[in-house]
């Protein structure tokens, strides 16, 4: 895909203009990919739908103090919906200094293809979800999303899995016998001392840095649609403090991030929250980068608004 076929796309974030993918800080890639689910299907929805809920969110962060598009301009990209072109979508899209990637999916299966587009050496990889994704394959598909965290180790990266708990045994037995995975289940989550050694290692991360988000990594009585959801969960506030410790206190670099696995419905409350999680990472990201001090001139100065 060559660089001038990706354009503005007609679909906003928070009804802001769109810049041209050259000089936007924050670059959101439509991945409307859901051909690997195995559960609900509707993943290739979610994300107009989360963009189109973003107009419903207030510009400013009431817990960082700030408006970060008054400091920040946005590109949202021309939608992806073959898996094949997701890589190359990613490459061309990356054409300015200092840019986040944010991917909206979609479903699982576009992390391990975002990342090659995405990041030029092994990495460390920051993985929340409800499954260890990690079979080889799943119903006769080796790119299923079951799949993902096989494909990132393939890669060379190491991968800190977090809120896991559904777990194949054979996920089990990998777990444990590789050195490139770090975990933290659910259920070990619930004791403080497990809580904060996360949040730790968490500030202690160096290096380039992909942050992956399933969905359904949430308790489902906050994000209730999702493709394969499970009992118990993360929440809001344990997902903010994991977004402040790694953007804020530790000397990691950022390059992209993945929100996937949504299914929209009827009640919005699930794009709804990953509408806010997608806000907050860019303002903990644009906060560490020191944005505060610009000059106004980001997409919300171009906008009136009340």
């Amino acid at each position: 895909m060559m660089k001038d076929n990706i354009v503005k796309s007609e679909i906003q974030y928070q009804e802001l203009p769109n810049a041209k993918p050259s000089e936007a800080d924050i670059l959101i890639q439509r991945v409307a990919f859901g051909g690997a689910v195995s559960g609900e299907s509707g993943t290739e929805r979610a994300p107009d739908a989360i963009l189109e809920i973003s107009e419903q969110l207030e510009y400013y962060d009431e817990d960082l103090e700030w408006s970060p598009m008054k400091y920040m301009s946005v590109c949202v990209s021309e939608s992806v919906s073959k898996y094949r072109e997701i890589k190359p979508s990613t490459k061309a899209l990356l054409q300015g200094e200092n840019q986040l990637l944010i991917s909206l999916g979609g479903d699982h299966s576009i992390t391990p293809q975002i990342t090659r587009g995405l990041l030029a050496s092994p990495s460390t990889i920051v993985f929340l979800d409800a499954h260890a994704d990690l079979r080889e394959s799943y119903m006769g598909d080796p790119y299923s999303h079951a799949t993902p965290v096989h494909h990132l180790l393939c890669d060379g990266h190491r991968v800190i899995m977090i809120g896991i708990r559904s777990i194949y045994e054979e996920e089990a037995i990998r777990i444990k016998e590789d050195e490139m995975i770090e975990f933290y289940g659910d259920r070990m989550l619930r004791d403080e001392r497990v809580k904060q050694r996360l949040f730790e290692r968490i500030r202690s991360l160096e290096g380039d840095i992909y942050l992956s988000i399933d969905m359904d990594a949430f308790n489902p009585a906050f994000v209730p649609s999702v493709g394969t959801p499970q009992p118990g969960g993360l929440d809001y506030y344990f997902a903010t403090d994991i977004l402040e410790a790694l953007f804020l206190n530790s000397d990691a670099k950022v390059l992209g991030a993945d929100l996937v696995e949504l299914i929209p419905e009827a009640s919005t409350v699930s794009q709804t929250f990953t509408a806010k999680i997608l806000q907050k990472i860019i303002s903990y990201w644009g906060k560490s980068q020191g944005f505060e001090h610009r000059e106004m001139c980001g997409s919300q100065m171009q906008v009136e608004y009340d």
